[in-house]
């Protein structure tokens, strides 16, 4: 386990500007998601969770497991997340430095704002004014996502937003939602947002892609794409990007270990699943939510929430019309009546969800023992800044706004029917 003195050390160094502003007395060690991707990098072959807080029982058990595995862990919401989660840009830091804290953590964790969505030029300047201030409530890392948008303007967006983004904060970028096979990613597009983008120094830790990713896809035998994004991200190597993979619940076990063994992916993003979990309700090895007889989730008896609760919430939802899917609309509605239940019923949700992310962490994305490492990054670098893992090999001249738009033009790629940001 992380020695105390590298803890002490990590944490006098580590923990960004913002978080010691927000948090001066904290001994939550919340770091950039640099610190997180490159301790993958440098064990090799392995990915961490970014495990989707779409409530506090899942952040509390998946803290917990990375704690016991002595992995670092990247905590996350997405953008539509905020939506229908209590949990948000907003107040997601200051959840997980409360949790962190109380429970005794000492590994390193991201504070990841996933999809921050940029649909049209007009989100471009909204963003200039919000994005700073998801980093002044705590965020260490964020995912810039204007893949809905043409690629030029993918790009130019991403290229716009960078200097609203602090230099030291994690950083993603994505050239593809999860559409199941259609609109997949190419080398063509994913090569022309990357390059764009070292041209003009910038140099994100991940790139999520459209490799095949869909919800509920393992009954068709269907799923992430292996040798795709082992294909996309040979071709990227030299500009050290590495892969962020969307849409890992309803892949097997078996597949998520190929991921991490074949490719360059060092985040996996983890939602529908956790959330499912906490309930009570039976998951199988995929993460996919199992359905009885009568078309209903099967709800494990004497395990997440009480038989009470889990009633009411199957009432709400068919009271509003919100089938299997739209399951997720439930977390805002029924916060309260999650957290008012007794501490033992709490408990076991969260020891629940500390059982499954323990076994993702150390049985399938090889993040056992990484916190140390990630420590030992922020230790060496004597900073909350560790530096890029890449360098500028792209000619600016070559990529300005004009050839940008004229370049877009040349790439040849379907971008199929419109994404989900849900993982």
């Amino acid at each position: 386990m992380v020695s105390d003195s590298l803890f002490e050390k990590a944490l006098e160094v580590g923990r960004p500007p913002t978080i010691k502003k927000i948090f001066p007395h904290s001994r939550a060690l919340l770091v950039s998601g640099k610190a997180i991707d490159q301790a993958m990098r440098k064990k090799s072959k392995a990915m961490t969770m970014a495990a989707n807080g779409r409530n506090f029982f899942v952040i509390q058990g998946a803290l917990l497991a990375a704690q016991r595995a002595n992995a670092a862990l990247i905590i996350e919401i997405a953008k539509s997340e905020s939506n229908y989660c209590p949990v948000n840009f907003w107040n997601i830091a200051r959840l997980v430095d409360g949790a962190c804290n109380e429970l005794g953590i000492t590994i390193p964790v991201a504070v990841h704002a996933d999809h921050y969505g940029i649909k049209s030029e007009q989100d471009v300047e909204a963003a200039k004014l919000e994005i700073p201030t998801l980093f002044e409530a705590g965020i260490t890392s964020i995912a810039v996502d204007a893949s809905h948008m043409p690629d030029d303007l993918n790009l130019l967006a991403n290229l716009e937003l960078n200097k609203f983004i602090p230099s030291w904060s994690g950083l993603e970028t994505e050239v593809g939602e999860i559409k199941g096979n259609q609109g997949l990613s190419t080398v063509d597009d994913a090569g022309f947002l990357i390059k764009g983008l070292n041209a003009h120094d910038i140099f994100p830790n991940w790139i999520a892609l459209n490799n095949g990713s869909a919800h509920g896809i393992e009954a068709s035998g269907e799923g992430i794409q292996v040798d795709l994004t082992a294909e996309i991200h040979k071709t990227l190597e030299p500009y050290k990007v590495a892969g962020a993979q969307h849409g890992t619940s309803g892949n097997s076990s078996e597949r998520l270990r190929d991921i991490a063994s074949r490719t360059n992916t060092t985040k996996a993003n983890v939602a529908t699943a956790l959330q499912m979990v906490s309930w009570g309700v039976d998951v199988n090895d995929n993460g996919n939510a199992m359905i009885d007889d009568s078309g209903n989730f099967r709800k494990v008896s004497g395990e997440g929430v009480t038989e009470d609760v889990w009633a009411r919430m199957t009432a709400l939802a068919k009271d509003k019309g919100w089938n299997a899917g739209n399951f997720k609309n439930l977390n805002l509605p029924v916060d309260n009546w999650l957290m008012s239940q007794p501490i033992e019923v709490r408990q076991r949700m969260v020891s629940r969800v500390e059982k499954f992310v323990y076994t993702m962490l150390v049985s399938v994305f090889n993040a056992a023992d990484t916190a140390p490492i990630a420590q030992e990054l922020l230790v060496d670098a004597g900073s909350f800044d560790i530096g890029a893992t890449a360098s500028r090999i792209e000619d600016p001249a070559e990529w300005t706004r004009e050839k940008i738009v004229e370049r877009a033009k040349t790439l040849d790629v379907d971008k199929g029917p419109e994404g989900d940001f849900d993982d």
